[in-house]
């Protein structure tokens, strides 16, 4: 893996939404057109049409949910709700910065373009460019991400005291608090055997190898990323990354695809990661589809061995008590996110040191088998450890410091859980406050078909359009 930053979308909804509204009308059974499209919702001058609530429905029944006319009107509460975060925004003033909406665009575009298959078969579906693309959702973008600025404005302020976090648990129903999975704390300590400028050395001279058989014609280049690449996320569709934006790799690896021409392959690119060559097949603009081979450097024999008779005798300071576990991770571990912790590591997912037993095996599968055989407070023996994020292989040792049995949900036990969960819940009653208060002060109509069998959960002053 060469990105370094994760493509996290955050409203799928919306970004599915992107292919279908806009398009001001609805298609009849047939294929037929029929334009039947009008203004249903209005929030100040900002508009609801018929063809966004229809979208939207149509993606709910594309998922496999049922819709009814409840759907619709929950659909329509949901926009005008957006619409008023949106036309307050600009009553304050809320600033959106351009740089910001441009990064979503990219993302958005990206995402939808890797569902639809290609940079081409999105254009294809709107029948226009990328460029043109951007430039038409750029303002529906903009709007979203004022809106969500306008509610962190909103709540930001907002906060719990414990007496609130002990009464919002009180008054939980008993059958709505949460079942707790097992949770674990672990820690390790890890050491990379030391790459030599011989290893280097080789995994470029590898690389420089296939790179002359590709222009030779002696061997393909997807055939020989599938033998012989080290990037196991490409390896499988002959290095083939798909379609990537500006500053979702590396520097060094964008450095050499901007300079390449279509179909031009680079000279050997040095990452962190090892050594590439890259092939660049089709860039529009920011946008770019390359494939690559990744040669990294294998750690000598010698090495894996001097790493394992240092940890060996780690292992044994600390089994003799000459060394705690926590100082034999601070002098002697190689992993930095976790080393001045006492080798406890975080789980990414939320924030702590407590991992959920069901899912730690997503991450770190080795780990998983490892615990599942150990007691609390106890540590392994020294085994091999296949970094997969960094890919990278090392050895270390690991300690089971906390483990959780399976349980209902308690203030005693799960404290952090319950307090976001009453602070979600005080947040949502600030911002129906606030709803409720803002709807007053802004121009507010609502079509007169949604007047009748809709039961809103806000005080929408209604009139006919």
């Amino acid at each position: 893996m060469i990105t370094v930053r994760s493509q996290f979308i955050k409203n799928s909804i919306l970004l599915l939404g992107l292919l279908l509204v806009g398009s001001g009308a609805i298609f009849a059974q047939g294929g037929e057109p029929k334009v039947i499209d009008k203004i249903v919702g209005q929030v100040g001058d900002e508009i609801i049409l018929l063809s966004d609530i229809q979208n939207q429905r149509l993606q709910i029944l594309q998922s496999g949910n049922d819709g009814d006319k409840q759907t619709d009107c929950a659909i329509l509460e949901e926009f005008m709700y957006e619409k008023l975060l949106v036309n307050q925004a600009k009553i304050d003033s809320v600033v959106v910065n351009d740089d910001d909406v441009n990064r979503e665009m990219e993302e958005r575009l990206r995402y939808i373009a890797g569902q639809i298959g290609s940079i081409e078969k999105l254009e294809e579906f709107y029948g226009k460019s990328v460029a043109k693309i951007k430039a038409d959702f750029f303002e529906l973008i903009k709007k979203r991400l004022l809106a969500d600025q306008m509610k962190r404005n909103i709540t930001e302020n907002v906060k719990v005291t414990p007496k609130e976090v002990e009464k919002f648990f009180k008054g939980l129903p008993k059958d709505s608090i949460p079942y707790i999975n097992s949770k674990v704390t672990v820690a390790h300590i890890v050491m990379y055997p030391k790459i030599t400028q011989s290893d280097r050395d080789k995994a470029f001279n590898e690389l420089t190898k296939y790179k002359g058989e590709i222009e030779r014609g002696e061997q393909r280049f997807g055939t020989a990323a599938t033998l012989h690449s080290d990037d196991p996320g490409s390896r499988i569709s002959g290095g083939d990354l798909g379609w990537q934006t500006r500053g979702t790799m590396v520097p060094e690896f964008e450095s050499a695809l901007f300079s390449l021409k279509k179909d031009e392959i680079s000279e050997v690119v040095e990452t962190q990661y090892g050594y590439h060559i890259i092939q660049l097949l089709e860039r529009k603009g920011d946008n770019f589809h390359c494939r690559h081979i990744l040669i990294a450097p294998k750690v000598s024999d010698a090495a894996l061995v001097k790493a394992a008779t240092t940890i060996d005798s780690v292992h044994r300071a600390i089994a003799n008590g000459s060394m705690s576990f926590e100082d034999a991770a601070r002098r002697f571990s190689d992993d930095e996110n976790s080393k001045f912790n006492g080798g406890q590591i975080v789980n990414p997912y939320s924030g702590d040191y407590l991992w959920d037993i069901q899912n730690i095996n997503d991450i770190d599968p080795q780990m998983s088998r490892i615990i599942e055989r150990m007691t609390v407070g106890k540590f392994s023996t020294p085994s091999l450890y296949d970094n997969y994020q960094e890919q990278k292989q090392g050895i270390r040792i690991v300690k089971l410091i906390a483990k959780s049995e399976p349980h209902i949900a308690s203030l005693a036990t799960d404290r952090q859980l319950i307090e976001m969960a009453a602070l979600n819940e005080k947040r949502q009653i600030v911002i129906d406050a606030w709803i409720e208060s803002k709807i007053s002060g802004n121009f507010v109509q609502i079509d007169k078909s949604y007047l009748k069998g809709c039961d809103f959960k806000y005080t929408w002053i209604r009139g006919d359009i």
